[in-house]
């Protein structure tokens, strides 16, 4: 091969070899590359990067809907087994509640591990990791509506159509596995109060939103290879991706087509993947025992299965996954306005084991340091009821748990009255427990922002605070 460097007056065209071409041009292959990955989120430090050194890398989010007792729970109030059955008067506001009485918790509270945190027998399994987790009494809401309060939990705030904490999380840190979605919600096909705008990537690009994979069963449908191996699959997605293109250039460029040729992609790209990566029968029977597999109640077997699946997404380099509750009451499983003992007690057999089990298996596995566990529901319930079985919603105060990831293991943040009306001890927001997250992920939320509609919006708001005594 013969090519020319360049022309010299009265010479001519000077000869340049084949060695000598690749060694001047070397750089600029490198180059081309590197142009390429920049491109991808997944790569690029000023798209997609941590603001600072994260303690964590992914985060599993068991959310138990309906609203979990606090005073039954993490948070015991003697004070309520004294006025057990007396009228109910506020203490901050003696003419409400007249027609209710105080109500004292049906089970009792053991101290545990070093920490000696108490915890309510409902919960056996995870008060034998007490020393591993940061238990938040002091959280408050809103409003007292699971819907408003469910997308307050999920979006920071209490109306639809903004992004979700798993989408700010897939766009503020990209995704680790390009064949894999960023944010997962593990689900029982049960849509929660406020929507699936609680998994909306709201004004986010659309490929932010979460992928819902089925709790059992097929993790997702027709997902099976089917004609790709002839080739047919990919010919079609190809003249499909073009005519997408083409759709979306006339429009004069449009997120939602562009978001729909990336997510035709990642769906061609999960068909080999996702069934391999949720497999569960390569897990020894110690393992599936470990998180209540093999358990013959079957909403306890169910969501022992979606731990177990968390763990392997976030292996694969999932960013966020979410949890969801077997379906209970008709306004998430946790609302037991009426047959408290019986419905916290399913709940807890349910939930408490697979949990616990989770954090032994990402301790056991080196991977409970860099995976942050977050344990919430929208609000709490009521220290007093019109019945003797009962809780109604409760926002003012009521309690949230974190461990792995940074957080530091074996201590109470903050506390509620001594009745459990109250949050009165380092009171926190919703926005503080986001900030928290991000902080803890590397990202600072006053910078983590997303420029739409004139303004640049935030998860946090204008609000928020890191819990610093927690990490």
């Amino acid at each position: 091969m013969t090519t020319f460097a360049n022309v010299c007056p009265g010479r001519g065209p000077v000869p340049l070899s084949r060695r000598s071409m690749l060694k001047a041009s070397a750089n600029g292959f490198g180059m081309l590359a590197l142009s390429a990955l920049m491109s991808d989120r997944a790569y690029s430090s000023s798209a997609a990067a941590p603001h600072f050194a994260p303690k964590a890398k992914n985060v599993i989010f068991c959310f138990l809907d309906g609203g979990v007792s606090h005073v039954d729970s993490f948070d015991p109030k003697p004070k309520l087994d004294e006025l057990d059955d007396k009228p109910a008067g506020d203490i901050q506001n003696p003419t409400a509640n007249v027609d209710r009485k105080w109500l004292k918790s049906p089970w009792k509270f053991a101290q545990h591990g070093e920490s000696g945190i108490p915890v309510s027998e409902l919960f056996p399994h995870i008060a034998g990791c007490v020393d591993d987790i940061a238990v938040i009494r002091s959280m408050k809401a809103d409003l007292p509506i699971h819907s408003t309060g469910v997308l307050f939990l999920h979006t920071g705030i209490n109306v639809a159509g903004r992004p979700s904490l798993g989408s700010w999380v897939h766009y503020g840190l990209g995704s680790e596995n390009q064949n894999l979605p960023g944010f997962v919600v593990l689900s029982f096909g049960v849509v929660p109060c406020g929507g699936l705008e609680n998994y909306s990537s709201g004004f986010l690009p659309a490929n932010y939103q979460a992928t819902l994979l089925n709790a059992d069963g097929p993790p997702l449908e027709n997902i099976q290879p089917g004609d790709s191996r002839t080739g047919v699959q990919r010919a079609k997605l190809d003249i499909l991706r073009l005519q997408d293109r083409s759709f979306s250039e006339a429009l004069g460029g449009n997120d939602a087509v562009e978001s729909a040729i990336k997510n035709y992609e990642l769906a061609y790209r999960m068909q080999s993947l996702v069934p391999d990566v949720l497999e569960l029968s390569r897990e020894t029977k110690q393992t599936q025992t470990l998180y209540a597999i093999d358990s013959k109640v079957d909403s306890q077997r169910l969501y022992g299965i979606q731990c177990l699946r968390a763990r392997r997404l976030i292996e694969s380099g999932v960013r966020f996954v979410e949890i969801t509750c077997p379906p209970g009451a008709s306004n998430g499983t946790w609302d037991q306005h009426g047959d408290l003992k019986k419905g916290h007690e399913k709940n807890a057999l349910d939930t408490d084991q697979a949990i616990a089990g989770l954090i032994k298996d990402l301790k056991a596995r080196g991977l409970f340091d860099e995976t942050l566990i977050v344990w919430a529901g929208e609000f709490g319930r009521t220290p007093h009821a019109k019945s003797r079985d009962g809780r109604d919603h409760h926002p003012e105060g009521f309690t949230v748990w974190l461990a792995g990831g940074g957080v530091k293991g074996g201590v109470v943040h903050g506390a509620t009255d001594e009745l459990g009306m109250h949050a009165v001890e380092n009171v926190c927001t919703m926005h503080d427990l986001h900030a928290t997250i991000l902080h803890l992920l590397g990202l600072d939320h006053q910078r983590l922002t997303y420029r739409h509609g004139g303004r640049d919006f935030r998860l946090t708001d204008v609000h928020g605070n890191v819990i610093h005594e927690i990490l």
